[in-house]
């Protein structure tokens, strides 16, 4: 990647919700929301058990997208697609499932130091929601857009998290 002029060295790279190419960052994004929404309808009692529920949602969820992929070009394509398509399509699209890793580890923290699980939940939300506003706030950046646009940029992407902390507050 190339390095940002507005990345602060003292925040690592790996918390960043952009990746190298659209479509890793889409599904990074994707991940995001989708870890959000999993975490806020969960009514798991157990810290592990909504991390469970989180994983194994993004990896269908994953395996769904590359399925649907190899079927798309099967259809579109006429043929067979080749090995490298399928190995291609395997290897690619994890960012949906790597980018929740962040609150996921916020989630788990919090309940190993005794949070009650809403709680931890929620600020586990609330780190998705700070990474959907970053991701906004890089939309706004590298796609040249003015000051206003940015910021509208970022209310709307972090308005995702907001609405999935307003939805686990009003189930519990």
């Amino acid at each position: 990647m190339a390095p940002d002029a507005d990345w602060s060295p003292s925040v690592p790279r790996s918390v960043h919700v952009t990746r190298d190419n659209q479509e890793a960052t889409a599904s990074g994004i994707y991940g995001v929301i989708v870890s959000a929404a999993v975490m806020s309808a969960s009514h798991a009692e157990k810290a592990y058990q909504v991390i469970i529920a989180v994983l194994v949602t993004l990896t269908i969820y994953w395996g769904a997208e590359r399925y649907a992929r190899i079927v798309a070009e099967r259809i579109h394509e006429g043929h067979h697609p080749s090995w490298t398509t399928v190995r291609h399509q395997l290897t690619h699209g994890w960012e949906m499932v790597t980018a929740s890793t962040l609150p996921l580890v916020v989630l788990a923290v919090m309940s190993v130091f005794g949070a009650e699980l809403v709680t931890a939940v929620l600020a586990a939300l609330t780190c998705s929601t700070v990474l959907l506003c970053v991701a906004g706030w890089a939309v706004g950046r590298d796609g040249r857009l003015s000051p206003r646009e940015r910021v509208v940029s970022t209310v709307v992407a972090g308005m995702f998290g907001v609405v999935f902390i307003l939805l686990k507050t009003l189930l519990h």
